[in-house]
């Protein structure tokens, strides 16, 4: 027998400002681990952090533009459009436009805050792996940069 799902669950958000997500299917609202399905609905100049989650996510754009960032660019996705974002790569989302975006998100397995995998402070994208050094002659300018600040020196003999 089908399952009625006679009305979302409003879930909590991660962002700069408030965005409602009603999940109908998913771990809340249905005790489903299999998929997740959400309507989103974000306001203008929302952010949320970076994340590298370990489930696929689809998107169809309903109204306005959700942008979505990853490690090379970015891709804005219009009303009518779609986008999949695929398990363990960097993303970020959010609605550059003044009116925000509404949209639908199919996530496979469902969303889970165990799962996605949130970088932290929104100010912050992927960094790389090493710390580039840059060497230069002796007695000239060099800069360093160590642990994601950067630093002037002199070199000397």
């Amino acid at each position: 027998m089908p399952t009625l799902i006679a009305q979302p669950t409003r879930i909590q958000s991660a962002g700069n400002k408030p965005k409602l997500i009603d999940e109908y299917v998913g771990r809340v609202n249905s005790a489903t681990a299999a998929l997740s399905v959400a309507h989103m609905r974000s306001p203008g100049g929302w952010l949320e952090p970076g994340q590298s989650p370990e489930f696929d996510e689809f998107t169809v754009v309903l109204r306005g533009r959700l942008r979505v960032e990853h490690r090379g660019g970015a891709l804005d996705v219009n009303a009518g459009q779609g986008v999949i974002a695929h398990r363990g790569e960097w993303v970020r989302y959010s609605t550059p436009d003044p009116d925000g975006a509404e949209y639908i998100a199919v996530c496979l397995p469902a969303f889970s805050m165990d799962t996605v995998q949130h970088d932290g402070p929104l100010d912050r994208a992927p960094q790389p792996a090493y710390t580039p050094l840059v060497v230069a002659p002796v007695d000239r300018p060099v800069v360093l940069r160590v642990r994601n600040s950067y630093r002037s020196m002199r070199t000397t003999a």
